[in-house]
Formats: C-alpha cells, structure tokens, sequence
C-alpha cells in the first residue's frame, strides 16, 4: 500500500491537456484553465477535487487517508496522504478530478483505461 510520489505524477502526466503551475511548496494542475489538484512533496499528499457527496464518503470513511481540503463552487476538495492509498484507488480519483474540470469533449475522448 501506497503510493510513490513519481508514481502520481506520471498519473497526472498520462492525462489530456494538463498545465502545471509551481507555487512556493507546491505544484498545481488545471485543464482549460479550470484547477482539480495539487501536489505537495514535502508532505506527500495531493489535493484532489471530488463531488461534496464523495468528499464527505471519502473523509467519513477513512479520515486516515482522507481529510477535507476545502469547499468551493459545488464541489468538495480532499487531501490524500500517498503513503496510505493504493495506486488504484489514487488514479481512480485523479481521473476524476480530471473529469470534474475537462470539457466534455476532451472527457468522451479519454476515458479511464
């Protein structure tokens, strides 16, 4: 179990479309314009955009993996601590973080593998 900090951004990379942005301690990914998440090395987590509804399962289920992030426009933010998640799960999730905020076009063009 867990997740290589490598091994998330070749997920992130493997996506349509991406644009990366480099803050102080973190780098953050849009598509179009539109942000679904961020990286932080020194911590090992990522900040991932999910549903409320999938933000509220994920913290309630397993707050050792999950932990809110934020709340913005409809949608709930989660942090994901790598060490804790299988890789599965984890590109499961980035994918839909991608999906929330690509346009729909780009979405039927790659779907998940």
């Amino acid at each position: 179990m867990g997740v290589a900090s490598s091994r998330f951004l070749r997920m992130v990379e493997g996506l349509a479309d991406v644009e990366e942005g480099e803050g102080r301690d973190y780098t953050s990914f849009s598509v179009h314009g539109k942000g679904f998440g961020y990286y932080w090395p020194r911590t090992k987590t990522v900040g991932l955009k999910q549903t409320l509804s999938e933000q509220i399962a994920l913290v309630s289920e397993r707050p050792e993996v999950f932990e809110v992030q934020f709340t913005a426009g409809g949608f709930g933010w989660v942090v994901v601590h790598l060490p804790k998640i299988d890789a599965d799960e984890l590109e499961e999730l980035v994918y839909e973080a991608w999906r929330l905020s690509a346009p729909e076009y780009l979405v039927e063009a790659n779907p998940l593998r």
